[in-house]
């Protein structure tokens, strides 16, 4: 039986070890990566224009630099939070550098758990398994030049397809099936870094103290959960009543809030009385 990615704890043990790393690196972004340090809860001292933040797992190369990071149902579903991250690496990466090459390279991969809530500037929800952001330069013709290679993914197994490329669909399904079907997972054990995480991860193979963490973990999140999902459940009633003053129709409401019709139907009852 796998143990929950979506769990720090797990998802910690699997990621932390250096041959994982090496084999998740090179089927996301075709690099051969050996990590001489793996960090967690990473923080930069001094601080980076007097901005706090940490990264869940830090590696890094003599030349090159990966961050591993993981989005869980206590994090606000924020695409710049991660683009910040990013940013922050590549400026602590010159300002340690005692000469900075532009050949050095920050990764950073971003675990979503949950669907995404974020939108694109004209409103529509962001449904994707893979997202890609880097920043290489484009001449007017749009031929891209590869001068810094930093590069930031973002993947959701929520939303794996059959076009998923194959690298990626092992991650992204060793994640879904370990929240989903831990019992009788379904993942590509002849990718040997999937292999490595499921013999890392394997409930039979924790110690008592990691089980213990585990479920302290599990008990704080869930509660985390049911308090977020009350305010939300708030917050769309509050949408959808001023949808439903302003004249939207019901299929409107339910699409931007989430209710059933049968609810909307309630509240309309609820203003009109």
């Amino acid at each position: 039986m796998l143990g929950n990615l979506a769990n720090e704890v797990i998802f910690k043990k699997a990621f932390t070890d250096k041959f994982v790393l090496q084999c998740l690196v090179k089927d996301l972004f075709q690099v051969d990566f050996v990590p001489e340090t793996v960090e967690t809860e990473k923080r930069f001292e001094p601080k980076i224009a007097h901005i706090d933040f940490k990264y869940d797992i830090f590696a890094q190369s003599k030349d090159q630099r990966v961050i591993v990071e993981i989005q869980r149902v206590d994090y606000d579903y924020n695409f710049d939070r991660f683009l910040l991250y990013h940013n922050m690496a590549i400026a602590e990466m010159q300002r340690n550098s005692e000469e900075y090459k532009i050949d050095k390279v920050v990764y950073t991969i971003a675990f979503f758990t949950g669907k995404y809530v974020c939108t694109e500037r004209n409103g529509n929800l962001v449904e994707s398994d893979i997202l890609f952001h880097h920043s290489n330069l484009f001449d007017i013709e749009g031929k891209e030049f590869d001068v810094f290679g930093h590069r930031l993914i973002f993947l959701n197994h929520n939303y794996i397809k059959d076009i998923t490329p194959e690298g990626y669909k092992d991650w992204l399904s060793l994640v879904r099936e370990s929240i989903k079907n831990p019992k009788n997972p379904i993942i590509n054990l002849a990718n040997q870094g999937v292999r490595k995480v499921a013999e890392l991860i394997d409930y039979e193979r924790l110690s008592p103290e990691e089980m213990r963490e585990t479920k302290n973990r599990n008990a704080a999140e869930s509660a985390k959960v049911a308090y977020k999902e009350y305010y939300e459940r708030k917050r769309n009633i509050e949408v959808a009543k001023n949808a439903i003053v302003e004249g939207a129709s019901d299929s409107f409401v339910a699409k931007i809030t989430g209710l059933t019709l049968e609810q909307i139907q309630k509240l309309r009852n609820e203003i009109n009385q």
